[in-house]
């Protein structure tokens, strides 16, 4: 595999911007030179890099970038641009607006910390003028809106303290609304998962188990269905275990024929700058093969090496 030369970061972000407008310039866009500036700059650097390439060039970088690339390619480097939480803005709004996807909207939703999420509100409202809660309910129903409401309106602590009562007492409910009975009732699921902290969470999950022999997870998925069992499977496992959730939707989205680039851009650019490492080692865990290899025998071209180039050295 080739390895990428990679500029020194010691290059000011007007260096960048002079390096990127001249990759533009002239037959064809050096694709190779877009992405070994921009695939190795953090958050604050890209936003100092448009700021400058704006001022030297009176043109938006992410315009002159959506004109010079295309394909899965330009998907990705345009998510990659913007800081995490307007990147989760702009996933929203085309999820819940433009191109209907429940899944990507849950996944996002149900993934995030309340401190992300409501980072996520503020900026959702400012970008389009609407309150993320209205869209959300325009487009969803049942048990499955009514979690996805709940979950972005109740404040939830992030702190890892637990209360054993409370813990025993939400298992025993659980328990109670799902395997104990005939038929489910939701609304106590609903309730539980939108209004308990990871660390609670994570700790009924455990009680569950020691105490009725079967998983949380698995009640989860027997007792509901479809987009509102994708929601609470989501806030669960992120609960636990964030990293090993986003291996499995990477192995998801690569395995059979064809690959779903939407999910596979929209996971790696989103996970990055938060937790890529602790993906990559549930990823091999799992697979026995690194989530490298499995991205670069999926992709091909400048799209490949834009991916390879954000998931950083092949460590297992």
């Amino acid at each position: 595999m080739a390895t990428l030369t990679v500029p020194p970061v010691l290059s000011s972000p007007r260096d960048d911007a002079m390096h990127l407008y001249k990759a533009f310039k002239g037959l064809g866009c050096d694709s190779s030179a877009v992405i070994n500036i921009l695939a190795h700059r953090n958050s604050s650097q890209r936003a100092l890099i448009e700021n400058e390439y704006k001022l030297m060039y009176s043109e938006e970088l992410s315009k002159r970038l959506s004109s010079e690339l295309s394909g899965n390619l330009k998907k990705a480097v345009l998510l990659w641009m913007p800081d995490p939480a307007r990147r989760d803005a702009m996933i929203l709004r085309d999820a819940l607006t433009t191109n209907i996807d429940l899944k990507a909207a849950t996944e996002v939703i149900c993934s995030r910390t309340p401190s992300q999420l409501q980072h996520l509100k503020q900026l959702y409202h400012a970008l389009y003028g609407v309150y993320l809660e209205h869209a959300v309910q325009a487009q969803t129903s049942g048990d499955h809106g009514q979690l996805l409401l709940a979950y972005l309106s109740t404040p939830r602590s992030e702190g890892l303290e637990v209360d054993r009562t409370m813990v025993d007492y939400d298992a025993k409910s659980l328990f109670k609304a799902g395997e104990k009975r005939l038929g489910t009732d939701e609304k106590t699921f609903r309730v539980i998962f939108s209004s308990r902290s990871r660390a609670h969470i994570a700790a009924v999950s455990s009680a569950y188990h020691s105490t009725y022999g079967s998983t949380l997870k698995k009640a989860v998925k027997g007792e509901t269905s479809g987009h509102f069992e994708h929601a609470l499977v989501t806030i669960l496992q992120c609960a636990e275990n964030p990293g090993k959730y986003f291996a499995k939707v990477l192995h998801r989205a690569m395995k059979g024929l064809g690959t779903n680039d939407t999910t596979l851009i929209r996971v790696i650019v989103t996970r990055v700058e938060i937790d890529m490492q602790y993906i990559k080692a549930e990823y091999h865990k799992k697979h026995r093969k690194s989530l490298n290899d499995a991205v670069h025998s999926e992709t091909s071209g400048h799209y490949r090496t834009f991916l390879l180039a954000l998931l950083g050295p092949n460590h297992h």
